[in-house]
Formats: structure tokens, C-alpha cells, sequence
């Protein structure tokens, strides 16, 4: 765990000089870094609506983690992407240019530890000598370790191993890990011979730490390319509106949930359930003081610490607003 998170941290320091002494010219051109949570979000994608509306060219490169994406941000290989809480808590603690502008979703029960049928596990203190996989410095990192601590569990005594949704998908059907915290699409697979233990809404509601999944941007091609983000804005408080108001409507055989099946690599017909576990603020909510008004920065700080306390981190910044920027969202709203 220290030598992967060692190797994120060298390579946020080394490239992070990158993005901050060079600025990106606007040229009509982004990458956004997306990964396989189930969003609404994803319909727009397939239907190209944010070509359409800005004329830029759009590459979508699908990433398996949130420290993948974290990494991809930093080497400028990227401009835009997707991570949860902690990989954006460790970005910024180590420095990387970027700042967090929408939050896609709140976690809730969209992030769950399950248990596999027969394991043994019935409470958080059967985990003793068991094989968890969880991605590391991801939101299910975080709750997992958050999780131990709350129960009086000692990590040290639970087999934490490092693998991506993917492979944690081949595990589970290899019956080499006893549970996982993880995420759609691999969390309905696993479900359906494992037992739920407990969710990231519980874990928040223990505790007081939520977490959440937001899109971020590196601070150069937001400086040249205001109108963009504005519009990607709109797309994606127009996308989750349309679900939110529509909900009967995503059904299995829809083209909405087609397409969001397509792009996260979920089964269609898990996807209806998959949406309704998670929380999808409101263009009016995402600049309050529960998001991006100031909530947001004081889930990143309090992320942070835990993650420092862990190892995670060497640093925590005394304040992380500087990461968090509700300047397109306003500007969405008042249009």
C-alpha cells in the first residue's frame, strides 16, 4: 500500500509543475477521464450533447479508478475527470492543480461492503484475517478503513488488498477475496452471492463523514476555456434533472439506460436499481453550503486527515476551498 501510494505521490510532484507552469491553450479540444459509475450522466455522453452544444471535440477515455484518474490529471494527459472524495482529497493534499466544480453524485448506498455467501461474516469484527478488496485512496478505501476504526477493528488484522473494479469482478468470480467495498457495476455482480455488511450511508451516518463522487478540472484549461465548463455544466445538471423528473421512464429497455449500461459496462437491467442508490444534486444544491458553498471542503479536509492518519498522505492543507470552485455552476443557474 505504501509503495503505490509513494509512486501517486511522485508522480502528482513531478507533474504537477507541468500544469502549473504551462497553460493550456484553448484549442477546442478536452479528454475527460470518466470511469464505470452508474450516472445519468452517461446518457449524454452517448448522445454526444456536449459536442453539439460547444463544438469542441470531446475524447472520453474511461479510466479504473480514482487515483488512475488522479494520475492522468497530473501527467496533463487529461483535462477534465471523475474521482471520489479521497483520490481528489489526495491530489490536492499533494498539490495538483486541479479544483473540484460538480459534484456527480452523493455516494449513500451506491458504494457497499459485501460479504461472500458462506464466509463466516456477519459484523465488521468477523473480518479478522479475511481478504477485503477495495481500490486504494478511493471513497471505498476510506469507508473501509473508516469502517474498521468506528467498529474498534484493528485494518492491520483484516487482508486489505489493492485491486481495481475489474479485477475485482475476476476475483470474486475466482472466490479468491471473502468480501469487497465497492461500486456499480461490480457491486450488483457481487450481490447476488454475497450479503451486504454495511453501506457508505450507514458508514456516513456513524460517523459524520459522507462521501461523494465529483468532476474535476485542472486550474490551466479552466482558465482558457470559461465557456466550456458553463455548458458542461448545463449538460450535466440538464441530464440529471431529465432522470430525476423521469425516473419511471429509465427502465431496462430505454435508450437511457442503454446507454449508461454501455458506457459504465453494467447489465441494463441492473442499472434502474443501480441509479436509485445514489443522490444526484440539484444545479440549486450543488452551490450550497452542503456542496460546493463549503461542504464539499470540509468532506475533502476531513478525508484528508483520515487519510493522513493512514499514510495516505503526508500533508493536510490547511484549507481546502481553494480546491472547490462553484464559478460555473452560478454562471449555469443564472442562465
Amino acid at each position: 500500500m505504501k509503495k503505490t501510494l509513494h509512486v501517486l505521490a511522485f508522480t502528482l510532484f513531478a507533474a504537477s509543475t507541468l500544469l502549473t507552469g504551462n497553460a493550456v491553450a484553448q484549442s477546442k479540444e478536452v479528454v475527460i477521464a470518466y470511469q464505470d459509475m452508474v450516472v445519468p450522466w452517461r446518457y449524454a455522453q452517448d448522445a454526444q450533447t456536449l459536442e453539439q452544444k460547444t463544438g469542441y471535440k470531446v475524447t472520453f477515455r474511461k479510466l479504473a479508478s480514482g487515483a488512475d484518474v488522479i494520475r492522468a490529471l497530473a501527467s496533463g494527459s487529461v483535462q477534465i475527470g471523475e474521482a471520489g472524495s479521497a483520490p481528489i482529497a489526495s491530489g490536492l493534499s499533494q498539490g495538483l492543480d486541479i479544483e473540484l466544480f460538480w459534484i456527480l453524485d452523493n455516494i449513500n448506498d451506491a458504494e457497499a461492503l459485501v460479504v461472500r455467501n458462506g464466509s463466516g461474516v456477519k459484523t465488521l469484527a468477523d473480518l479478522k484475517d479475511k481478504r477485503i478488496a477495495v481500490p486504494f485512496v478511493s471513497t471505498s478505501h476510506f469507508h473501509t478503513l473508516l469502517a474498521l476504526e468506528h467498529a474498534k477493528v484493528d485494518p492491520r488484522n483484516v487482508k486489505i488488498l489493492n485491486m481495481r473494479p475489474p479485477e475485482i469482478a475476476a476475483a470474486w468470480e475466482r472466490g479468491d477475496i471473502d468480501g469487497t467495498f465497492i461500486w456499480d457495476p461490480v457491486l450488483a455482480k457481487v450481490k447476488k452471492n454475497g450479503q451486504v455488511l454495511i453501506t457508505s450511508g450507514e458508514i456516513a451516518k456513524q460517523t459524520g463523514k459522507a462521501t461523494f463522487d465529483g468532476i474535476v478540472v485542472s486550474k490551466a484549461f479552466a482558465r482558457q476555456n470559461d465557456a466550456f465548463l458553463t455548458e458542461l455544466v448545463k449538460t450535466l445538471a440538464a441530464t440529471d434533472d431529465n432522470y430525476r423528473r423521469n425516473k419511471a421512464a429509465w427502465t431496462a429497455d430505454s435508450p437511457q439506460v442503454k446507454a449508461v449500461a454501455k458506457w459504465s459496462g453494467a447489465e441494463a437491467a441492473d442499472v434502474p436499481a443501480s441509479l436509485s442508490l445514489y443522490e444526484f444534486p440539484t444545479l440549486e444544491q450543488q452551490a450550497s453550503v452542503q456542496w460546493l458553498g463549503g461542504g464539499a471542503a470540509k468532506s475533502l479536509a476531513a478525508t484528508a486527515a483520515f487519510l493522513k492518519t493512514q499514510g495516505s498522505v503526508q500533508t493536510v492543507l490547511p484549507d481546502y476551498s481553494t480546491g472547490v470552485n462553484a464559478t460555473w455552476v452560478r454562471k449555469a443557474a443564472a442562465r
